[in-house]
């Protein structure tokens, strides 16, 4: 026990400084956007580039101890089970698409931000030293007027209660020209059909127009938007979605629809637990049948939150909902 408390100790000071290097690192990025010198730019052009190299080290690091712990060895087994489909969609947008808008979406308890949270931390550059925007849509379940979506957005983006859309749009925009940026709407099955379409409408439709215009500088960086369901009811929606495939065509102002999520069928948890068998607890792989039957029985038949608890439950290691505070960063 000593042992991997001494390991998780080590593992939270590295990270710590890790966090420390990427504000660093966002503060010098965001100075080298407006420097005027070319010899204060080369000045903090040698600067970022120290910073990065550091980062790497850390990172290595870190990585070397995660590998050695047991709670990350299953942490980055869970990282390969299920959301496939929604992976590779996802993949096949974000290297292309600087700017992009995703909707995450399936019945309560399939892993919503799970998701989000993967797709963030394995596909999206440079997401450490991103700005991250959280709207937490179901403060507005109870309001029935379309201004307190916009006050909701416009102190998310620090504008107090007062910014119109094309203020916000334009904080965003600023945002952009020298980070990455995530837009992250949770609960969006909260509002209202006719909400959301005024969202996109007088929101993200507008701000893609900016990044797009012939004479918006041309960004190193992504902008992103989610749209996180919780219900699985918002793709039904009468909203303007992206084709089911999008094409050479398709333009950020259309959310893409990633696939719907699905449950773990016993055929996906019985090859999860051999092919990753290395890396798991003994407890979960020397009875892999009995396994899998008791992670369905404890799990409404496969549904991915109460499955995931369950294999951190038969595991030994750790509980689901108390790793959930490290796991999920976003």
């Amino acid at each position: 026990m000593f042992s991997d408390q001494h390991l998780q100790h080590k593992l939270d000071a590295l990270q710590q400084q890790y966090d420390l290097e990427a504000e660093k690192l966002k503060d010098l990025r965001r100075s080298y956007a407006i420097e005027a010198s070319t010899i204060a730019r080369f000045q903090l052009e040698k600067q970022i580039e120290q910073t990065e190299a550091e980062m790497d080290e850390l990172a290595q690091q870190i990585d070397r101890l995660e590998r050695a712990s047991p709670v990350e060895r299953l942490y980055r087994a869970l990282l390969k089970l299920n959301y496939r489909e929604q992976t590779k969609k996802f993949r096949r947008i974000i290297p292309d698409n600087s700017v992009a808008a995703f909707l995450i979406h399936g019945l309560p308890d399939y892993g919503q931000g799970w998701l989000l949270n993967r797709l963030v931390q394995q596909h999206v550059p440079n997401s450490i030293t991103a700005k991250v925007v959280q709207f937490n849509l179901n403060r507005l379940a109870r309001k029935s007027d379309v201004p307190s979506l916009w006050r909701e957005l416009s102190r998310g983006v620090g504008l107090g209660g007062q910014g119109l859309p094309p203020d916000i749009a334009d904080r965003v925009y600023q945002w952009w020209q020298t980070q990455n940026v995530l837009l992250i709407f949770r609960d969006v099955d909260f509002l209202s059909e006719i909400y959301l379409r005024e969202l996109l409408e007088n929101f993200w439709f507008p701000l893609t127009i900016k990044t797009t215009s012939a004479n918006a500088k041309v960004s190193q960086f992504q902008l992103i938007m989610f749209l996180i369901d919780e219900k699985g009811c918002v793709s039904k929606w009468n909203v303007p979605f992206a084709p089911e495939e999008p094409n050479s065509n398709w333009q950020p102002d259309s959310p893409v629809k990633l696939p719907e999520i699905s449950g773990f069928s016993q055929e996906e948890l019985a090859k999860w637990l051999d092919y990753e068998s290395d890396d798991l607890p003994i407890l979960l792989t020397e009875q892999l049948e009995q396994t899998v039957q008791t992670i369905l029985e404890n799990s409404d038949n496969g549904v991915p939150e109460l499955a995931m608890e369950q294999i951190c439950y038969l595991s030994g290691c750790c509980d689901w909902y108390e790793e959930e505070k490290t796991w999920l960063k976003y």
